[in-house]
C-alpha cells in the first residue's frame, strides 16, 4: 500500500505544478479559451486525488484479506476497512506519529507492516502488550498472559469454503488494558505453520504479540518468522467488511457485506 501513495502523492505533485506554471508563469495562456488540455486536467484530478490521499493517510484504508489465517472473523476475498486514527495520526509515506490518540489493545484486530518486509501488510490478533507474558500450549492449544489462563469455550462448527471437513469453533475471551474483557472467535483445525522453538515470550517496551484468529494456520508471533510488531509497524485497527468477492472461491458472498469484526465486550 505504500508504493500506491507514493505512486498518488507523485500524481498530485505533477498536477499541482502544472497548475502553479500555467497560474504563475504561464497565466497568459491559462485564460485562453479552451484552456490548455494540460491546466484543465490537472484541476480536474487535483482535488479528487488529494482528498483520496487525506482519506487514506489519516482516516480510513481498504485493505483485502488474501488467506485463512483469521478464518472465522475474517474470510478469503473479504474486503475491510481499517481505522487509521485510532492509534495516532501519521504522516503518509513516512509513517510518522504526529499526534497520539490512542494505543492498540488486547483482542484488537491490526493491520501492520510485516516485520521480515514492511512493504507486506498482514492482518493479526493483537494478544500481548508490552510487558506481557505470553505462553502458548500447541499440544494442549492453551494461551496464557501473565500466568492467566485465557478462557475458551466451544461453540460449535465451523466448515469454511471449499474445506473437507468442519472444525471446533471455540469463543476466546480476554482482558483489555482497563480490565473489561472482549470476546471472538477462533479455530483449532491442525498445524499448517511451524512453530519457534520458544512456548513463552516476553513483550519489549514498544512491541506487540500478535496470533491468528485461525490458531494451526497462522505465520504470527510464534512462527520462526518474526516474533513481535513494532509500534511504529502498526498501520490501524481493522473494524468492518464492505464488500467480499473471492474469484477462486465462493465469488460474491452478500451475507458478508457490514460485517463487524472488532471483539464484542462482554460483562465481567
Amino acid at each position: 500500500m505504500q508504493l500506491f501513495e507514493i505512486v498518488l502523492f507523485s500524481i498530485i505533485c505533477v498536477c499541482l505544478a502544472v497548475i502553479l506554471y500555467y497560474r504563475l508563469l504561464k497565466p497568459e495562456l491559462a485564460k485562453r479559451e479552451p484552456e490548455p488540455a494540460a491546466l484543465d486536467y490537472a484541476r480536474s484530478f487535483f482535488p479528487v486525488l488529494l482528498i483520496v490521499f487525506l482519506l487514506r493517510g489519516f482516516v480510513v484504508e481498504p485493505f483485502r484479506i488474501p488467506s485463512g489465517s483469521m478464518l472465522s472473523n475474517l474470510e478469503v476475498g473479504d474486503f475491510i476497512l481499517v481505522n487509521k486514527f485510532s492509534y495516532g495520526i501519521r504522516l503518509p509515506i513516512f509513517q510518522n506519529k504526529i499526534i497520539d490518540t490512542g494505543q492498540p489493545d488486547r483482542g484488537d484486530v491490526v493491520v501492520f507492516r510485516y516485520p521480515p518486509n514492511p512493504k507486506q501488510n498482514y492482518i493479526k490478533r493483537l494478544i500481548g502488550l508490552p510487558g506481557d507474558v505470553v505462553k502458548y500450549n500447541d499440544a494442549t492449544k492453551q494461551l496464557y498472559i501473565n500466568g492467566q489462563l485465557v478462557k475458551k469455550e466451544k461453540q460449535g462448527k465451523y466448515q469454511a469454503y471449499g474445506a473437507k471437513h468442519q472444525h471446533d469453533e471455540f469463543t476466546q475471551t480476554i482482558a483489555r488494558r482497563d480490565g473489561s474483557l472482549v470476546e471472538f472467535p477462533i479455530l483449532n483445525i491442525g498445524r499448517g505453520h511451524p512453530l519457534s522453538s520458544s512456548d513463552s515470550w516476553v513483550v519489549p517496551e514498544g512491541h506487540y504479540f500478535v496470533m491468528g484468529d485461525n490458531r494451526d494456520n497462522s505465520a504470527d508471533s510464534r512462527s520462526r518468522n518474526f516474533t513481535f510488531v513494532p509500534d511504529e509497524n502498526v498501520v490501524g485497527k481493522a473494524f468492518f467488511v464492505w464488500m467480499h468477492i473471492n474469484f477462486a472461491g465462493d465469488g460474491f458472498k452478500l451475507s458478508r457485506i457490514g460485517t463487524n469484526i472488532e471483539a464484542v465486550e462482554v460483562d465481567n
